[in-house]
Parts: structure tokens; C-alpha cells; sequence
């Protein structure tokens, strides 16, 4: 398929939105998902593509919190097991899914994840228990389980996987964002890594349009880590909640018209 100027120049900029999106707030896949299916990306190529993309992306911003890492072994391995166990899971369900009972189920994930990445801070605001190094056995279980259920969707979908983690944090306990944001994307890396291995070997990822999407994404994941945090946090959650509602609609509309 050969690609126009004018679509290698929207899907990297598309990618470039979509990694600074994700390293400073989350919700790139509300950009880049769309972008390849407006691109004519059939949607489950689009989705497994996007993945791999925004894995890319992410990876690159990972290194702005590196320093914030600081979790304990009784607490990472559990929840970094229950991501690849997770990831694999929600990676099958996709390939395995029809592309008409894709596009009906997809309307509902967005809407879901857009709601998510509105109401995700208030869920956050809620703590008990505490996730340190001597955290209990039942707030470990707790957690692991949720880890669990969040992995199975982000190796699915993965739009507002951020958000579910973000809140699982705080709710057992976390305070630090930094810290938080950090352990958040280890484990999205993990889930989305586990993904990306899994629709590479399957052959669902679409080279020439994920190909520029990636440069897009990795200029976008480095860049956006170091500069677009000094952009106002609202006006980038307003942004991503905007594209969210008006996505989930179109998608609604295309998956039930």
C-alpha cells in the first residue's frame, strides 16, 4: 500500500502526539488509534499497531522517572508477573476476536476509558492500606488481583490502562506522584511490551503505517517527558478528554450505523 505525503505526515504527527500524551498525562491511544484507521489500518491491525507505536513512545520518556523508582521486590514481582500473565491474556482476546465484534466492542472501551481519564483522579484522591515495603499480605493480593484485571485490558485495548494503575496505586496507599507515575509506567510497559511481542509473531502490525507512527512516537515520548509537563496539566487532560468523547461517538456511530 503507498503511502501520500500528506498520510506520513499526519500519522507521525499523530505518533508525536500520542507518545507526549502518554508521557505527561496519558490517553496517546485516543490519537494514534483513530489516526491509522482514518488511514484505512483495518481496526484490529490499527489496535495492535497503535500498541507497538505507543510502546516505542513510551519507552522513550521512561527514563524522566527512573530516579522515582523505588519499589521493593515483594511488591514489583507479584505486580510484574501478573502484567506479562495479563498482557499475554488480553493480546489472545484480540487476535482471537472477529473484526465486526471488534468494532462493536471498541465504542464501549473508549467510552469506558474516557470516563476513566475524567474520573480517574477522584478515584485516586481514595487511600487505604499502603503499598511500601512492608505492605500487607491482603493489600498485595488486593492489588495483584486488580494488576491482573488492568493487564487482561491493556493487552486488549490499553486506552486509560495509565489511569486504572494510577488509581490502584493510590488506593493502596501511594502518595507520590513521581513515585506513582514511575511504577505506572513499568507495569504498562510490561503489559504493553508482552502485547507488542505477541502481535509482532502473529503478524497483525502494519509496517509501513506503524513504521512512521513509531518515529512519530518516539520524538514525541522524548520531547513530550521533558517539555510538555510545563504546559498547564488541564488544558492537556481537557484536550484528551475532548478527543475521547468525540471518538468514542464517531466509533459508536461506525460500529452500530
Amino acid at each position: 500500500m503507498y503511502l501520500g505525503l500528506h498520510t506520513i505526515i499526519f500519522l507521525f504527527f499523530a505518533g508525536a502526539l500520542g507518545g507526549a500524551l502518554n508521557a505527561v498525562a496519558g490517553g496517546g491511544s485516543f490519537i494514534a488509534f483513530p489516526a491509522l484507521m482514518f488511514a484505512g489500518v483495518a481496526p484490529i491491525a490499527a489496535n495492535a499497531t497503535n500498541t507497538v507505536a505507543l510502546w516505542v513512545g513510551v519507552t522513550a520518556s521512561t527514563g524522566a522517572y527512573r530516579k522515582h523508582l523505588d519499589i521493593s521486590r515483594r511488591v514489583m514481582i507479584p505486580l510484574a508477573v501478573t502484567s506479562v500473565i495479563g498482557g499475554i491474556a488480553g493480546a489472545y482476546l484480540l487476535l482471537h476476536t472477529p473484526a465486526q465484534t471488534f468494532l462493536r466492542v471498541m465504542p464501549w472501551l473508549m467510552l469506558g476509558a474516557t470516563l476513566l481519564f475524567m474520573f480517574g483522579s477522584r478515584l485516586s484522591r481514595r487511600s487505604g492500606g499502603s503499598l511500601a515495603a512492608d505492605a500487607s499480605t491482603s493489600a498485595l493480593a488486593i492489588a495483584t488481583v486488580f494488576e491482573l484485571v488492568v493487564a487482561v485490558y491493556g493487552g486488549y485495548f490499553g486506552g486509560g490502562v495509565g489511569i486504572l494503575n494510577l488509581a490502584m496505586l493510590a488506593a493502596l496507599g501511594m502518595t507520590d506522584i513521581h513515585a506513582m507515575n514511575a511504577l505506572k509506567v513499568v507495569l504498562g510497559g510490561i503489559i504493553n511490551g508482552i502485547a507488542v511481542i505477541t502481535f509482532i509473531v502473529a503478524g497483525a502490525v502494519v509496517w509501513k503505517q506503524g513504521s512512521v507512527m513509531i518515529v512519530g512516537a518516539l520524538f514525541g515520548g522524548y520531547f513530550g517527558a521533558h517539555y510538555a509537563q510545563k504546559l498547564p496539566a488541564a488544558w492537556i487532560r481537557g484536550f484528551v478528554i475532548a478527543v475521547g468523547i468525540g471518538m468514542t461517538a464517531y466509533f459508536f456511530w461506525k460500529g452500530y450505523h
